[in-house]
């Protein structure tokens, strides 16, 4: 699976927010994408998403993308457990025992049968995660998925990318330099409008 963007430009309201950007993304490869704020981080992802379409330019996938998404909001079904969010999107894949022993990396047993909307953030941010990386897909993004995560819960949440995205394309946000090594991710730096620097790519094991 490959992703090829080819001189991609996107403007809002008359403010250039990528001018000309093309890159290229592989199967087996995390991807972290710093920015300041406004220089077309979540903008990238929503025109990776097709929730919006470029003003120029292509995007072209190797074979048709499935995707695994964490919004920077959570978008969780309030109303459900954690269990029947996570299997919205994977129900022909694991049956619920699979899943309750799939949010148990992340979450305490005992919580699994309230409704989400009596978790706390960092509670939420995890079942996210855990429905993202269990959907069927073949690409997973994350827009700064640790947001509200302390640091043992992050470490269970990076063992648990690591093992779900290893044959996948993983692309996420954060602006922590850790996140970036613990995931051993080729860093994409979008500078001003989108005057990018690329790391060394390293192809994980």
């Amino acid at each position: 699976m490959n992703i090829q963007l080819k001189n991609i430009c996107k403007s809002y309201e008359h403010k250039q927010v990528l001018e000309n950007l093309s890159l290229t993304f592989a199967s087996g490869q995390s991807y972290c994408i710093t920015a300041p704020s406004g220089t077309g981080k979540t903008t990238l992802f929503r025109l990776l998403l097709d929730l919006e379409k470029p003003d120029s330019g292509s995007i072209q996938y190797s074979e048709p993308p499935r995707f695994g998404v964490v919004f920077q909001e959570d978008r969780l079904c309030k109303d459900l457990d954690a269990v029947s969010n996570v299997m919205l999107v994977s129900e022909k894949s694991l049956n619920r025992e699979a899943v309750v022993k799939e949010l148990n990396r992340l979450l305490p047993d005992d919580s699994l049968g309230q409704p989400v909307s009596q978790f706390s953030g960092g509670m939420k941010r995890k079942t996210a995660i855990c429905r993202a990386l269990l959907a069927e897909s073949n690409v997973v993004i994350m827009d700064e998925p640790f947001t509200g995560l302390d640091e043992v819960s992050k470490h269970h949440a990076i063992d648990m990318i690591k093992e779900k995205t290893k044959n996948k394309i993983f692309i996420f946000s954060s602006h922590n330099p850790k996140d970036l090594k613990s995931l051993d991710a080729v860093h994409i730096e979008l500078e001003f409008i989108n005057n990018f620097i690329d790391s060394k790519h390293k192809k994980r094991p």
